[in-house]
Parts: structure tokens; sequence; C-alpha cells
């Protein structure tokens, strides 16, 4: 149980080091700073006094409610208390990417980035061309305060187990392969994610697969058979957009491939990122694939699987 001591002290203690802080920076930019961390400590102290008081505490309002559109960039980074500098070097060793994909709840998508940013890592967001204006702006709002985050330099109207949701990946995977960033693994989520580990958490487990790509799967379930064995149509609509499935018959998958389903949430090396992008089995594959229903949960994993003996050499 918190006494109403330590709370008295915390609050103290919080306030004095704010004030001994702007006192010895005179920066318009640390005066933002201040204005921050006071609504901080305000609430730090309403806390106390409910909690002495035997109550449980729920603030007036939600204390996770975006102040971006009221903010200068400091003043947002400040209050949302994002981390500014790299926090060890095993990290700043190992920097990774994400993909992001997202069309609708800014606040969700604010809490994930907020969860999975760091300085040394990249940062690619895909918005579904439907998605709203207002959508748009306040996510392209919020990535102009980072230097390492980015749109997508091409959006896809996204339909829900179409190609188009495939596609968004690869966009952002085209974009991060090309960032100066001397990323180690490219993570792709959704905005409906959020991590349950920290950052210096997801790279010493990355570390442990040596190279290796995060692409769970398995040989086809009976269920998931008809996903590729008949041809699929994305219908786009203001309405509604879906997959509709046909009874026409696929061609066999390229190069003799065997197909496999596994997950369409992976984690990627570079290398094998580039190989996406440029071999002709990957290509082929997803000019196959444009047809079919939820590619993104055989592409990877399909093209990860390929015996290395059937294999061009790379250059």
């Amino acid at each position: 149980m918190v006494s109403w001591k330590h709370c008295l002290f915390t609050v103290s203690l919080l306030t004095a080091l704010i004030f001994v802080f702007v006192y010895n920076n005179e920066l318009g930019e640390e005066k933002h700073f201040l204005k921050a961390s006071l609504s901080n400590a305000s609430l730090l102290a309403e806390v106390c006094h409910q909690i002495f008081k035997g109550k449980v505490f729920y603030p007036g309002e939600n204390a996770l409610k975006t102040t971006l559109s009221e903010s200068t960039c400091y003043e947002y980074l400040a209050q949302s208390h994002y981390i500014t500098e790299t926090l060890s070097e095993e990290e700043a060793g190992f920097p990774l990417a994400y993909t992001v994909t997202i069309h609708k709840d800014f606040g969700t998508f604010e809490r994930l980035f907020r969860a999975i940013y760091m300085p040394q890592n990249v940062y690619c967001v895909h918005v579904d061309e439907k998605a709203t204006v207002e959508f748009k702006d306040a996510v392209e709002q919020l990535l102009s305060c980072f230097p390492n985050a980015f749109l997508a330099s091409k959006m896809e109207p996204v339909v829900y187990g179409g190609i188009s949701r495939l596609q968004a990946d690869l966009n952002c995977i085209k974009d991060l392969a090309a960032s100066e960033v001397p990323w180690k693994y490219a993570i792709n989520t959704c905005g409906q994610d959020f991590p349950l580990k920290t950052n210096k958490e997801i790279v010493q487990y990355l570390k442990g697969f040596k190279g290796k790509n995060i692409t769970p799967g398995v040989l086809p379930p009976a269920h998931a058979i008809g996903r590729t064995k008949y041809v699929h149509r994305e219908l786009l609509s203001k309405k509604n957009s879906y997959v509709l499935k046909t009874t026409k018959l696929k061609t066999p998958p390229p190069h003799n491939m065997t197909v496999y389903f596994g997950s369409a949430y992976v984690a990627l090396t570079r290398e094998f990122a580039n190989f996406v992008l440029q071999d002709q089995h990957a290509l082929d594959l997803l000019s196959w694939s444009k047809d079919t229903y939820s590619p993104d949960e055989h592409f990877w994993v399909t093209l990860n699987r390929i015996p290395e003996g059937s294999l061009p050499p790379h250059n």
C-alpha cells in the first residue's frame, strides 16, 4: 500500500527537479518541457490524493489523449515520454526496421508507435489509400516529428484477404531496403498490434536466430487449400471491399514451388528482403499470388522454404 508520505515525497521531489532543470536552462524549448512535465506532476499529485482518501483513482479525462495537434514536436515528445536516445550499445549495434500498416484509429496507432519507437531504428508507415483525409493528415503530422520514420512512398487501397494487403507490406519493405539505417531485421505490424517486450528484449531474441528469418508455417491444411487452388478477385467499392472466390482453377505455382501456409507477420533479414524484391522466384510467386486469398499468409513462408539447391547462385 502506497502511503501518503511516499506520495508527498515523490511529488515534491519531481516538482523540485523540474524547477532546478528550468532554472539552469533558459532556452525556450526547456520551458516547453516544463509545461509538459508539470502536467504529469499534477496527475501524479491527484493520484496520491485519491489514494490517501482511500479511493480508486479515475482520471477526469484520458491521460493518453493526444496533444499532437496542440503542441510543437518538442513538446509532444516530452509530454508523451518518447525515448530519444539509444538505451544500450547492444541496441545501437542492432537496429531494427518496422512496417506499420494502418487504416483507422489514430489513437491506437499512436500508442503502438510510441511503444516501438527507438531513435536507432527506422519506421515505414503504410496508410490505406481509402482512409479519411483527417486520419492521413494526423499520421503525417506525427511522423514529421521523427527523422527516422516516414510514410510509404506508394499507398494501396487495402482489401482484407487480398493481394493489396501483401503489396502494402512490400511497398514499405522496398522503402526500408533503400534506407541508410543498417537495420538487421524488418518486422511487419498492423495498427492493432502492441509489443509485449522491450526493444532490447526483441533484439536479444532476434540475435538468437543467427541471421535466419522468422516465418512460421506448415504444409497447407485442408481448410486453406482452396485459397490457392481457385482464382480470387479483389472487389473495391466505397461501402464494402472484399475478396470474391470464383470456381476457376489456378495454374500450378511457378518454378515447381511447394506452397506453405503460415503467419502473415514475420521478421526478415535485410538479405532476405533484397531477395524478395529482386529474385525472379520471388517476383514470379508474387505475380502468381495476385489472384489468391490472403497471399500474405503463404508468400513469406513459401519463399523462405525454397530448397537452397533450387535457387541460382547469388552474385
